[in-house]
């Protein structure tokens, strides 16, 4: 997607945005642990959480995206794309993702494990931008569902989109289903907030957001130019003429070409 009258500020380093979020002791709750990779950030965060996923500092779409585990019997593996290795120790392995990063810069972020929805992994999106009255608003959430064997829930890998109220419905009451979503929108508001105060030009990202098997909240990612599609093709069209309406009045339209994820599993 391409902006069309005004180009948006566009924050490309996770590492950046991660470090700038850290200064917010209140969204401190909600972000997984990071660090830059290496050997020994590897090793450790296997050791303290099992699961792990490797990013590249710059990227999108879930590109280069690796999910990294123990498994029984002490060995270890990683799956990029749809593609899985296992080895038979951490050295063996730790050579095999040197590899497929082929000297990019890279993070280690806790890996956390998703929720489901019919048995398929899903985040939500969470948009954000600048109100035409002032201040910031919540424009949009909405679900994105892994496709399988995947293991990023975006569209451009194949994800599925559905509306955030139904694949929270199974996990949580009827009753507390707007009560998680406002709360999801209050950390993305909270987190443009704290951006700001570093990148002050910044008037939208769109906030991916896990929930555990706790319904505890964690940010994944935070994306300063998000890509609006998921909204555009659901059945419901209310969030996504709000999204434009309210770029519009900051002076960003939107070229939605949406053409790979889908909105039925």
């Amino acid at each position: 997607m391409k902006s069309g009258k005004k180009r948006r500020h566009r924050i490309s380093d996770k590492w950046a945005k991660t470090n700038a979020l850290l200064g917010d002791k209140g969204l401190r709750l909600y972000i997984p642990q990071t660090r830059r990779f290496s050997q020994y950030t590897l090793r450790s965060m296997l050791e303290a959480y099992g699961m792990v996923y490797v990013k590249p500092v710059r990227g999108s779409l879930g590109r280069g995206v690796m999910r990294v585990e123990r498994e029984a019997g002490g060995g270890y593996a990683y799956q990029l794309g749809s593609n899985r290795r296992s080895f038979g120790s951490f050295d063996a392995c730790y050579l095999g993702i040197k590899r497929d990063i082929a000297g990019k810069s890279y993070l280690v972020q806790r890996g956390i494990y998703l929720l489901k929805y019919e048995g398929r992994a899903f985040d939500l999106r969470v948009v954000v931008q600048k109100s035409p009255s002032g201040g910031f608003e919540a424009t949009g959430t909405v679900a994105r569902v892994s496709y399988p064997g995947k293991i990023v829930t975006n569209g451009s890998q194949g994800g599925t989109i559905l509306p955030a109220d139904q694949v929270l419905q199974p996990h949580v009451g009827s009753g507390q289903k707007d009560a998680m979503i406002a709360h999801l929108e209050r950390i993305g508001i909270q987190t443009i907030r704290q951006l700001r105060r570093r990148y002050p030009g910044l008037v939208e990202i769109g906030l991916d957001i896990a929930i555990d098997s706790q319904l505890r909240p964690w940010i994944l990612e935070v994306n300063t130019t998000p890509d609006h599609c998921p909204f555009a093709i659901l059945q419901d069209q209310t969030m996504i003429r709000r999204i434009i309406h309210y770029g519009r009045q900051y002076g960003v339209t939107y070229r939605l070409n949406c053409n790979k994820a889908r909105t039925l599993l």
